[in-house]
């Protein structure tokens, strides 16, 4: 299976003079994989069942907020770290620096060394094939 991706045009949004350059853009493809499709796979290539996997999974989700939120990053060997980040608005004293200046927080995730895309990979399941949507689109118009 290829990424596919597409070409787009923008200018540089600091520099109104400057010239238009193209950049690649990758775009997703049919449907979103959830938890039942990745259960599944997994279930394949495994010895557990599907409900044992989705259990497992929805548990861990549970638990890893549970950490997040008591103030702990969480690091999966060989996959990644979690952690949460905060966007404040500034404030002119410390005394007025408070909780009350958070706008929102999101989860962050850091990918290990081991997952990170690599595009000179010539490990067999790990190479990156690329394929333009707007020549697939020709190809199934003609």
């Amino acid at each position: 299976m290829a990424i596919p991706y597409k070409r787009v045009e923008r200018k540089n949004p600091m520099d109104e003079n400057s010239q238009p350059k193209y950049y690649i853009r990758l775009v997703t493809l049919g449907q979103t994989a959830t938890l039942d499709t990745i259960a599944y796979e997994m279930k394949e290539a495994s010895s557990l069942s599907l409900g044992d996997i989705k259990s497992v999974l929805t548990n861990f989700v549970t638990a890893m907020r549970r950490a997040l939120y008591n103030g702990h990053s969480v690091n999966i060997p060989d996959f990644g770290v979690f952690s949460l980040s905060a966007r404040s608005e500034g404030a002119d004293t410390m005394a007025r620096c408070s909780v009350k200046n958070i706008r929102s927080v999101k989860i962050n995730f850091r990918a290990s060394s081991s997952v990170k895309p690599n595009l000179a990979s010539k490990v067999a399941g790990e190479v990156m094939e690329f394929v333009d949507v707007e020549k697939m689109a020709e190809q199934t118009e003609d």
